[in-house]
């Protein structure tokens, strides 16, 4: 059946109606802290039960605890902290106990009730988070930009962050309703930020061999110069779907998340976003949320065999690849060729032929896929 949400209950801090209106009323009396858009896509996250069961940013027992044995103080499975940082500045207009506001971009989005103020390394938090003090990492950069305390308390959600693809978006209550009108028992997630070529799609499907039904769910966030632009990568997954997929086995759905490029401590939060969401399964690729040479190609896989307790099944696959002898896609496992006959994936291969109007090979991308691609004047982002 449709999974239990990571803690037992999905949870849900969205105020609506009179209490809404009472609070915006009364908001400018509260003390103030204004949060960057990092910040704000987690605030919202919990708030629509994403990061269940967290009801706010983290105090600091459970903070201290996600550092040390990537477990919330409760034991549960938690790998990544989730943080509001504020400046000493900010800190010594409220107190513990205190009511405070949080602004994003000028507007008010959220309130939060203060149970925990306190002190942070930064370098043991980048150290513990992602393997490296390195300030070129930019999960590090993130964490050295921070301010100097962490402010840890339940929220509650008064305003909606801009969304320009408020029609491919579900929230984890929504899902899990599709999910079972659908009858589907087994589901597995897919996270991706491209467009689609025949290796996600080889494995999407050889996952859903497995299960009832198929959940792709792209990040959709800040990118950088280079990448698909999320329109791009919607539309392609749409063509894909339309052309390639059963109907009734898909769900293409966005997720708003900034990512930290923590590599194997972020697979484990991805795979906890999409048990919430609904899934029994989730798909675990090579170098999963990984960047630059800070993990090992396989590692993202490694860190599941810490966490049978987990509550979601990973699916772990090789990097698959055109074999011109094979006559097909395969991957190492199954293919005993070498690699001049070994046609990759690349991005760079793929977005090189993108950029001088061409499409790309077949055995990379669909056709239709790629003409989807191609009828945009700006595919990429600049």
């Amino acid at each position: 059946m449709v999974s239990k949400p990571h803690g037992g209950r999905l949870v849900y801090r969205v105020l609506k109606d009179s209490r809404r209106e009472r609070i915006l009323d009364e908001i400018s009396e509260l003390p103030r802290v204004d949060i960057d858009r990092d910040t704000a896509v987690d605030l919202e996250n919990i708030a629509y039960g994403i990061y269940s069961p967290l009801t706010g940013f983290m105090v600091r027992e459970d903070f201290e605890s996600v550092l040390d044995l990537m477990r919330l103080s409760n034991d549960l499975p938690w790998t990544m902290p989730i943080t509001l940082d504020v400046s000493k500045e900010d800190a010594e207009s409220f107190e513990e106990g205190d009511q405070i506001a949080i602004y994003s971009e000028g507007t008010p989005i959220a309130t939060m009730v203060v149970e925990d103020i306190y002190e942070y390394d930064k370098k043991n938090y980048a150290r513990m988070v992602f393997k490296t003090e390195d300030p070129n990492h930019p999960g590090v950069a993130r964490v050295y930009n921070k301010r100097e305390l962490l402010v840890g308390g339940p929220i509650e959600l008064l305003n909606h962050l801009p969304n320009q693809y408020e029609r491919y978006t579900l929230r984890p209550i929504e899902t899990r309703v599709v999910f079972r009108e659908r009858g589907w028992r087994t589901i597995v997630g897919f996270q991706t930020r491209n467009a689609p070529h025949i290796g996600h799609e080889y494995i999407q499907k050889t996952s859903l061999a497995f299960v009832d039904g198929l959940f792709i769910n792209p990040v959709i966030g800040r990118k950088k110069p280079g990448d698909f632009r999320d329109e791009v990568i919607l539309k392609a997954y749409e063509t894909l779907i339309a052309n390639y997929y059963p109907k009734k086995s898909v769900v293409l759905s966005i997720v708003r998340y900034e990512m930290k490029y923590a590599g194997p401590r972020e697979a484990i939060h991805h795979a906890i976003m999409r048990k919430n969401f609904g899934c029994t399964h989730f798909i675990v690729g090579r170098d999963h949320a990984g960047v630059g040479n800070y993990y090992g190609p396989y590692e993202a896989q490694e860190i599941f065999n810490e966490f049978p307790d987990l509550g979601i099944t990973p699916l772990f696959f090789r990097e698959f690849f055109y074999c011109r002898r094979c006559g097909g896609i395969v991957h190492e496992k199954i293919c005993p060729h070498d690699e001049n006959v070994r046609l990759r994936f690349s991005g760079t291969m793929i977005r090189r032929h993108i950029m001088e109007g061409k499409a790309p090979p077949e055995e990379v991308i669909r056709p239709e896929v790629a003409e989807t691609i191609l009828s945009f004047e700006k595919p990429f982002v600049e």
